[in-house]
């Protein structure tokens, strides 16, 4: 499924001015990263609750506009700047980025306060879950076990609990460090992975992968919660391609050939040759490599190449 978000020009739509205090300098972005929030006011930011991002985009770019703009009303009520972070009183729309991602790590740092229940929506999606891990109304839900999993995940599913509780004491600022690549998320709370490499589950969806790109939205749900040093850095093909390949090897066994040899296959070897690992068709050959082996149920991944006018399958 391919979803694009018509949001370019929001900056432009809403720039939102929201009362607050002077802010202190925000911190400087780790190298390779860029802040998103810049201490001083929502500039890149918008208000957007719980609604589904496909029936955004299918509004005509005038009721789109109206839409927004009710959202910021409400928006400004709720969110204000104290010091170098975003504060939120628990209620209003979600603060949601102007940008919309596709492959990134994700650093950002919350406090919140004892029964506040809140998280981070990716790509428009819910969401990584923040708990009071000490409220015992919330452990049938999962409270006690902490924040950063993939809460909206389906029952079992990888990823829906965090793998150990990392939640700093109230009162102590906790960091987030969040890696999307496709639907493939790794969450770390206070240096603690809690989610690895699960795949995110299309919450508005489930028959279908998650948004190949969307926005990151900080939730509200009924307790203050400040937020500070967001920063974010996209993460380019070649590094996610290497990421994910080093992350799914086990199991998994190579049909590449070995050295000049494409043992294991059969068809038009012929005309087919390796360079540098690659399988490749010569220049001006062509036809239809098949492996030897039958497969029945199986997992495949590999990495494609297409010439200029190619036409391949």
């Amino acid at each position: 499924m391919l979803f694009m978000h018509p949001f370019r020009s929001l900056a432009l739509l809403l720039g939102l001015s929201l009362v607050g205090l002077t802010a202190a300098s925000a911190a400087e972005p780790p190298e390779g990263f860029r802040a998103l929030f810049n201490g001083k006011d929502l500039t890149g930011w918008h208000g957007m609750p719980h609604f589904d991002p496909r029936k955004l985009a299918a509004m005509s770019e005038e009721d789109r506009a109206a839409q927004l703009e009710t959202w910021k009303a409400v928006t400004d009520a709720h969110w204000t700047i104290q010091g170098d972070a975003v504060v939120n009183d628990g209620h209003g729309p979600y603060l949601t980025t102007d940008e919309s991602f596709t492959d990134y790590e994700l650093l950002i740092e919350y406090k919140t306060v004892p029964l506040a229940d809140s998280g981070i929506y990716l790509k428009n999606t819910p969401q990584v879950q923040i708990w009071d891990s000490t409220e015992e109304k919330k452990f049938n839900l999962g409270a006690n076990l902490g924040s950063g999993g993939l809460w909206n995940n389906s029952a079992g599913a990888p990823g829906k609990d965090p793998a150990v509780l990392a939640d700093k004491p109230f009162g102590e600022w906790n960091a987030f460090r969040v890696r999307q690549i496709g639907s493939r998320t790794s969450v770390w709370l206070n240096d603690k992975l809690v989610v690895d490499h699960a795949i995110m589950e299309n919450y508005w969806n489930r028959e279908v992968p998650l948004f190949p790109n969307g926005q990151i939205q900080l939730q509200t749900h009924g307790g203050e919660i400040q937020w500070r040093n967001i920063f974010i850095r996209e993460i380019a093909p070649e590094e996610a391609n290497n990421i994910l390949r080093e992350k799914s090897g086990e199991g998994f066994t190579s049909l590449s050939g070995s050295g000049d040899s494409l043992d294991g296959w059969a068809g038009a070897v012929e005309n087919y040759e390796i360079v540098d690992g690659s399988i490749g068709c010569k220049k001006g050959h062509g036809g239809v490599l098949f492996t030897k082996e039958n497969y029945g149920d199986f997992q495949a991944r590999l990495e494609i190449k297409l010439p200029a006018g190619g036409n391949n399958g």
